[in-house]
């Protein structure tokens, strides 16, 4: 594939899988991982969240805005994003980005005063695109066993430097 098809094949991927892991760095060094719901990955690759203004996501990114995004799910589908995050306060942005599933994560609604966004800009990603069911995998299962293939080779597998 070219390096426009492996892009777009894992944003194609972080785009299917609605939660990921956020990974920071935590003032005394130690790392940070919680779930977070993707809210948007856009066109120019960045990925957008909701989160709380006085929360440790914040925190962390003021003063180290280095990130990391895992993503996974039981049909084989993995990416893993590395960049710099950054909160950013925009009434405006909030209001378009909302949706109303998020007020099971904030009750008080787009209006909360709390509430705020964080933009993830990825500079490198890896996708693994395993298939999409019990028996693909299966299937493949038993080929690297009758053929000796490495099942490595059966997986869309690319390093992504954005």
């Amino acid at each position: 594939m070219t390096d426009h098809e492996n892009e777009e094949q894992l944003y194609d991927v972080i785009k299917d899988l609605d939660i990921c892991m956020m990974t920071t760095v935590e003032a005394d060094g130690r790392l940070l991982t919680r779930p977070m719901a993707n809210q948007e990955a856009e066109e120019n690759g960045d990925i957008w969240f909701f989160t709380h203004h006085d929360g440790s996501v914040v925190k962390n990114l003021a003063a180290n805005p280095q990130v990391s995004l895992g993503y996974s799910n039981a049909s084989g589908r993995h990416a893993a994003i590395s960049g710099t995050g950054a909160e950013v306060r925009d009434r405006a942005l909030i209001e378009e980005k909302w949706t109303d599933d998020l007020e099971a994560w904030f009750p008080e609604g787009k209006d909360d005063p709390n509430l705020t966004l964080v933009k993830v800009t990825p500079d490198r990603g890896e996708f693994w695109d395993g298939g999409s069911s019990t028996i693909v995998s299966a299937i493949g299962y038993l080929r690297t066993k009758v053929t000796g293939a490495n099942a490595d080779d059966m997986i869309d597998h690319a390093k992504v430097s954005l």
